[in-house]
């Protein structure tokens, strides 16, 4: 498909720039579903109200909206709804609004993966909700001056698929073997090492007031999530901790209209915060590690805010388009295999590996042949920011910044709706959890290559179309 919908602005006469934050509950009852495991479970209690967290951004001209959702991952459909909302209470249009999952492992059910299924009604709740936060932070859009910057926080972060020695391999749940593992183990002899990098970059981008009073800090880290909950617990995971600790950090944390804190994912998917290559850590408690994750990344964002320079105007624009993408569906034997496993399960007892894919498998054979997805990049000034609705490898996240025309480059997965996995085709090859067809990984071999060549084609226009407007 060709290049989308491109929507900025050319000379701006008064050169004012706005911007407005707001929160909005999205917390889920007591007794519907969490998202995120295996197995299903279910809300016993609120370690922490879960939020979307919005924030418009106004240049005179071009409005755009960014928000996150804290859960693991949400329908399309559910986000288009949200948008259209949105858009009939703003004057945003739909195709400038990014709105993207954290990848909490404990928050509401939003989409239906492995045990998980969603509540309907939370679904009409988060459609309420999600355009709420957009609407509000409209409402409160007021002068203000924006800056950004990057740090980089290494210690968090870690390459969770790991390559095996030669001639050992790993079982996967369709009878073939794999040459990667997720998550190995410690002290694995038979580990070689990482197959994969990471991005230890922490991009923030702060808006203020013209007084200089704290709106929002918009933040971005390639990690998966933490988890270390307690079962039955909904929790915002170290995404959540992050916002209220900057917001400390800087003195805004009781402020009115109130500070926005808003934690993004970047390319994580192969991505964790435990360290394969070392010894097994000591036991923590609920939460405790989640907490050591948020304030060290917090620290680091704060370092990067004390340098920020403000600008008082800079120009807004946003490109999308959509691209169709194949299935990877089951042949005959594959069905026939996945079958035959299901048909031997006895009884209300909880499926193991092989039997989870074996449904797995017979859902995607009802899967459409081709799925369109919504890609996306937003300009301000010289920063960029590309939306995905994947869990992005972070050689994906790192081949975009490398490549991007603009002076600073981040991307957010899970946004503007759920996809699955996407590994690179060499990952593809060599296996792995991520690559295992499921409702969370099915996307064609290719796609991570077609994904990369239409967001840099986006980057391209946007770049063209700021110079031309000069």
């Amino acid at each position: 498909m060709g290049m989308g919908k491109l929507s900025a602005q050319g000379t701006n006469a008064d050169k004012e720039f706005r911007a407005g934050a707001a929160l909005s509950v999205i917390t889920p009852k007591i007794g519907t579903s969490i998202n995120g495991n295996f197995q299903e479970g279910f809300t016993q209690n609120i370690h922490d109200d879960t939020h979307a967290r919005g924030l418009v951004l106004d240049d005179g001209q071009t409005k755009i909206a960014i928000v996150t959702l804290d859960l693991c991952m949400v329908y399309r459909e559910t986000l288009d709804k949200a948008k259209k909302r949105a858009a009939e209470y703003t004057d945003i249009p739909v195709e400038n609004m990014l709105i993207s999952a954290i990848h909490t492992h404990s928050g509401g059910t939003a989409c239906a993966v492995f045990g998980s299924t969603p509540d309907p009604d939370y679904l009409v709740f988060l459609e309420e909700r999600a355009a709420d936060a957009i609407i509000r932070a409209n409402n409160n859009l007021e002068p203000a001056k924006i800056g950004w910057g990057v740090g980089h926080e290494p210690s968090e972060v870690f390459n969770r698929r790991w390559k095996m020695k030669d001639g050992i391999t790993f079982t996967n749940p369709f009878g073939g073997e794999d040459k990667v593992r997720m998550n190995p183990g410690f002290e694995n002899p038979d580990l070689v090492g990482p197959a994969g990098p990471i991005d230890s970059e922490v991009p923030i981008v702060s808006v203020q007031s013209i007084d200089g009073v704290p709106i929002a800090i918009l933040a971005n880290y390639s990690l998966h999530y933490v988890g270390g909950t307690k079962s039955g617990d909904i929790s915002a995971d170290y995404f959540g901790m992050f916002a209220n600790s900057i917001g400390q950090m800087i003195g805004a944390d009781h402020k009115n209209p109130g500070f926005v804190g808003i934690m993004t994912n970047g390319t994580s998917g192969d991505i964790n915060n435990i360290n394969f290559g070392g010894t097994a850590p000591k036991k923590m408690q609920p939460y405790e590690k989640m907490e050591i994750v948020a304030n060290t990344v917090a620290a680091e964002a704060y370092k990067v805010y004390q340098d920020i320079t403000y600008h008082d105007w800079v120009p807004l624009a946003s490109a999308q388009t959509e691209v169709r993408l194949g299935v990877r569906k089951p042949d005959a034997a594959e069905l026939k295999r996945a079958k035959k496993i299901l048909a031997e399960v006895e009884g209300e007892k909880l499926l193991n590996r092989d039997e989870l894919y074996a449904r797995e498998t017979v859902f995607l054979n009802d899967y459409p042949d081709k799925k369109d997805l919504i890609l996306q990049a937003f300009q301000i000034g010289d920063l960029a920011i590309t939306a995905v609705p994947c869990e992005v490898f972070v050689e994906i996240g790192l081949e975009i910044k490398e490549k991007s025309p603009f002076g600073q480059t981040f991307s957010i997965s899970l946004a503007n709706g759920y996809n699955g996995y996407l590994p690179t085709p060499q990952h593809h090859e060599w296996g792995g959890y991520e690559t295992w067809r499921a409702r969370s990984s099915y996307l064609e071999v290719n796609a991570s290559n077609v994904i990369t060549s239409n967001l840099l084609g986006l980057l391209d226009q946007l770049k063209s179309s700021a110079i031309t407007s000069r």
